[in-house]
């Protein structure tokens, strides 16, 4: 899941001073399960913004809208038949949703809200942690589920280092050292040898090479 926090307050009135009609637009994903930008948050950054507003003396008109997904263009044509009502748009959708609006809007200005995170799991109410960074090659296989490009501080992909203690990470004693949770894992399934063998040096051309990447499955593009 692509996890996200509310940017500062201050950050979005500066966005959005010189406009006095606003279309607030959430997504009912990712940023709904974190709490950063669904119908909820919607409704709670708006009432912040017109008081605000009315504070300084001014009128901000405010429309409130939460698409299924602003990364999905089906989804986002769904303000076609209003955009024009508004000077500009605030998304609180991660940065996908951002660009996708702004690419189908071209004429209208579009601001985050949001500040997208990292793509995490959920551990318990309200703590998510980074699991994954996307990055086009898996490694999850051999290392017994656990990713060492995100969960290793170093990104190692033949760990431990020497700065690992009891189990824990130099950076701090709160965060554990991915290879020992690796090892563990793997002994647990009677996969030690598959320690044993070292790592070649990760290809990184699949996480994107130095550009945008992009995926195509033939059988389902029009």
């Amino acid at each position: 899941m692509i996890t996200a926090v509310q940017k500062p307050l201050e950050e979005i009135i500066a966005y959005i001073e010189p406009y006095d009609r606003i279309f607030l637009v959430g997504c009912n994903e990712c940023v709904t399960v974190c709490a950063a930008g669904g119908r909820k948050e919607v409704g709670l950054l708006a009432s912040a913004l017109r008081l605000n507003s009315m504070k300084q003396g001014k009128t901000l008109e405010i429309k409130e809208i939460t698409l299924e997904r602003q990364c999905d263009p089906e989804y986002v044509e769904e303000l076609a038949s209003e955009i024009n009502r508004a000077d500009a748009v605030l998304s609180m959708a991660c940065g996908c949703g951002v660009q996708t609006l702004a690419g189908r809007y071209k004429e209208m200005p579009v601001f985050p809200a949001v500040n997208t995170q990292f793509m995490g799991a959920s551990e318990s109410q309200g703590i998510w942690s980074e699991r994954c960074r996307g990055c086009g090659d898996c490694l999850l296989g051999i290392t017994g589920g656990i990713c060492p490009v995100a969960r290793c501080s170093k990104s190692l992909f033949n760990g431990p280092c020497g700065g690992t203690c009891g189990g824990k990470c130099e950076i701090s004693p709160d965060v554990d050292c991915a290879w020992c949770l690796i090892w563990e894992r793997l002994k647990a399934l009677g996969m030690e040898k598959r320690y044993e063998e070292l790592m070649e040096a990760k290809d990184w051309r699949p996480s994107g090479g130095g550009g945008p990447r992009i995926i195509v499955r033939k059988d389902l593009a029009l």
